[in-house]
């Protein structure tokens, strides 16, 4: 009789685990290329070894022990091989070819939190490091009642609302608590809050090449992509990994159990 009753209880578990992660509850973030003449310019893709490392192991020959960036202490649990989102565009900012990745559902999320993690020293407009313009790496926003907005890295249009600095990376972050995310109309006008907006998409955009400054390289390594404080910080589904542990957990309960019929 208990086994029936644990395996109902996992049954329902499985169900409800389907609705948690049903749209509106980001869990991934998907890069991809627009380069509809064929320049082979541009890149978007997840690697390993590029991303803001949290409890990431470090071997000195002898001993294996952690190391974090100060400023990614916390991170995407489901990421083992410290991977980030490199976006490159080689050449001009004119040829018509972009770098990006698509924030899988998000729509019907009412936004509070946006940012990542970039791979650069000592602030957003430093020259070094990975490239923080104005208009990329940005947040491309289309809300519910259809009004497009965008919020830059470094655009004193779209103020950042907190920086981490750690060694060789920030944590940059618009809105969080109450503060607001201020936003710029895409197709021009005056910046508006779009904290405790619903949202029908959300995109990452990279679009200025190696003739912008303040960096002039054409390239930004992101981690971390943070909508309302859920972290993706791999190419892999983040529902996937966390459906894989509540069932390894259910798992054990149902051995712990397992005391008789």
């Amino acid at each position: 009789m208990k086994l029936r009753t644990l395996a109902a209880s996992i049954a329902l578990l499985a169900v409800m685990s389907g609705v948690a992660y049903a749209a509106g509850n980001f869990r991934q973030v998907k890069p991809g290329e627009f380069d509809p003449g064929k320049t082979f310019l541009v890149q978007a893709q997840w690697l390993t070894g590029i991303g803001c490392p949290t409890n990431a192991k470090q071997f000195d020959g002898t001993t294996t022990t952690t190391y974090s960036d100060p400023a990614c202490l916390t991170g995407d649990s489901g990421d083992k091989r410290n991977e980030g989102l490199l976006l490159a565009k080689t050449g001009p900012t004119t040829n018509d070819a972009s770098a990006g990745a698509e924030l899988k559902e998000v729509k019907g999320l009412t936004l509070t939190e946006l940012g990542y993690d970039l791979r650069k020293p000592r602030s957003a407009a430093d020259a070094s490091g990975s490239h923080c313009g104005a208009g990329a790496p940005r947040f491309n926003i289309e809300l519910k009642d259809g009004t497009l907005v965008f919020v830059g890295c470094n655009s004193s249009a779209t103020p950042v609302t907190t920086t981490t600095v750690g060694n060789g990376w920030l944590r940059l972050r618009w809105g969080g608590g109450s503060n607001p995310i201020i936003a710029a109309p895409q197709l021009g006008g005056t910046p508006i809050n779009i904290q405790g907006k619903e949202v029908k998409s959300i995109e990452i955009v990279f679009d200025e090449g190696q003739d912008t400054g303040p960096d002039n390289f054409g390239l930004a390594v992101l981690d971390n992509i943070d909508v309302n404080g859920m972290l993706v910080g791999s190419h892999e589904d983040r529902s996937d990994h966390d459906k894989d542990k509540d069932k390894h957990k259910n798992h054990h309960r149902g051995e712990d159990s397992d005391d008789g019929d």
